[in-house]
């Protein structure tokens, strides 16, 4: 944004508003799309949206072994954990095209 002494301040305020609209926009635009994770060649399966929020886990039948439960939960955190890293990486990234690549403290 370029600073025109002649467009005053009405006219900055004016571009930041427009870009908060925009920008609180694509935030609920991100917050409902889902990103899917998996682990152990797609055993466990876990959903979760851009609020980074876990929608569903899905458990395949056979990978549940009450002889190591160990290997299950691990697998299921493992999920989770790339769902939750996938959700964040996609809204920072989504973020950042609109502001031009600029870090706004707050905002993700």
């Amino acid at each position: 944004m370029k600073f025109n002494p002649g467009g005053g301040m009405n006219q900055m305020l004016k571009q930041a508003k427009k870009m908060q609209q925009q920008m609180e926009q694509m935030q609920e635009e991100i917050y409902a799309r889902e990103i899917e994770a998996s682990a152990g060649g797609g055993a466990v399966k876990v959903k979760v949206n851009g609020r980074q929020e876990v929608l569903e886990v899905q458990i395949k039948p056979e990978v549940v072994d009450p002889e190591d439960v160990e290997m299950l939960q691990d697998l299921v955190l493992t999920a989770v954990n790339d769902a939750l890293k996938q959700a964040q990486e996609m809204m920072t990234n989504e973020m950042g095209k609109l502001t031009g690549g600029l870090k706004l403290p707050g905002l993700f």
